[in-house]
């Protein structure tokens, strides 16, 4: 990933195409995605677990015989436990905010809009942030990073105002192709920020402030058996870079209530569960709000409050825990494990990574 945190930015490269599973015709598939670094010897995972109240409130003092992990609904033992407040601890950097705006599947207002609660969440507390924030700009002609890693709110929004919006290239008017072209791209683009991210010690909060990719789902969409062997491997790819790298990541939908009581704000809540294999495989399993979910993370849509929203992914770092155990041998390639945690306090939620895939 050609990518500089410097502010210059740096431009990133997009060569890898999903299938294009009604394109009649096409003469040799793409490339699956390049594969990941191959796990250690150890199987050692690190898992990131958010304990929140029902109010959202993140929860600190709990102890490791409060929690109970479950592998494949197996208890599982837990080899270390660290309790997190105030997104530090001693062995690891503060987590790092990057808030990535969307000018690729996001309308010219819908971006201004987003700059504007950007704006106004940096603003708070005098412009004194909590931790480092960082900011990307996605659009169809380049992605870079806008502003390094900072927590002078002020300096990021100078340097924000700095940096001009994009004219989106790929639009609505060209249909199902240009859908699949922003989908291509957006999925492309998570996975290089995972690449580059995967380099870096501490976790990470990707808030992706966008509409949601297209999810190319629906009864007139027909997935070839050798489509779906190239979307299970960038499913694969994604979920272990996502969780080796760190990164929760959080989806805010921009148009608020503009979009409430509509069908596309629930319509991702049907690919949300683990894909085993290749043939339960759809294109909404990519979909932004899905990935989210799948990573420990949360979805906001219906609201206004876009400044708000941020400060509630923001408040997430303010205390969590870090848990890791020995992941089991796949018997198999790529054998989808669930993963959840289960607290002794069933009034409080957990929040963490959804599943990983074992590998023989």
């Amino acid at each position: 990933m050609n990518t500089s945190r410097s502010g210059t930015g740096g431009i990133l490269s997009f060569s890898f195409v999903l299938g294009f599973a009604l394109q009649a015709g096409l003469a040799k598939p793409p490339n699956p995605p390049s594969s990941v670094p191959a796990s250690s010897p150890t199987r050692t995972m690190t898992l990131d677990v958010a304990v929140t109240d029902k109010s959202g409130r993140p929860i600190s003092g709990l102890q490791q015989q409060n929690f109970t992990l479950l592998d494949n609904n197996q208890p599982q033992k837990i080899n270390t436990f660290r309790a997190v407040e105030g997104g530090t601890v001693k062995s690891d950097p503060p987590v790092e905010l990057i808030l990535l705006i969307d000018q690729v599947n996001a309308t010219i207002p819908q971006v201004a809009y987003t700059r504007d609660a950007i704006e106004q969440f940096l603003k708070r507390n005098g412009g004194k942030i909590a931790r480092p924030v960082s900011t990307v700009f996605f659009t169809d002609t380049g992605t870079v990073f806008a502003t390094k890693p900072s927590q002078d709110g002020n300096a990021i929004i100078a340097r924000l105002n700095q940096q001009k919006g994009g004219i989106r290239a790929i639009g609505k008017s060209q249909g199902y192709y240009g859908d699949q072209d922003r989908l291509n791209l957006s999925v492309q683009t998570l996975k290089q920020i995972a690449d580059y991210e995967l380099k870096m010690p501490g976790r990470k909060f990707l808030v992706w402030i966008s509409p949601g990719w297209p999810m190319l789902s629906g009864p007139d969409v027909i997935v070839t058996s050798k489509w779906q062997l190239l979307l299970f491997s960038s499913i694969v790819g994604l979920s272990d870079e996502l969780r080796q790298a760190r990164i929760t990541l959080y989806s805010i939908d921009p148009l608020g209530t503009e979009d409430a009581g509509g069908f596309q704000p629930e319509f991702y809540k049907q690919f949300v569960r683990g894909v085993k294999n290749a043939g339960q495989v759809r294109y909404g399993n990519l979909a932004l709000q899905v990935l989210a979910l799948q990573s420990g993370g949360r979805v906001f849509n219906s609201n206004n409050d876009l400044a708000g929203e941020i400060a509630a992914c923001d408040a997430d770092a303010g205390a969590f825990y870090v848990v890791t155990f020995n992941g089991h041998p796949g018997e198999g390639p790529n054998e989808y494990h669930t993963l959840a945690i289960k607290l002794d306090k069933p009034a409080l939620t957990v929040r963490t990574r959804a599943g990983y895939y074992a590998q023989p």
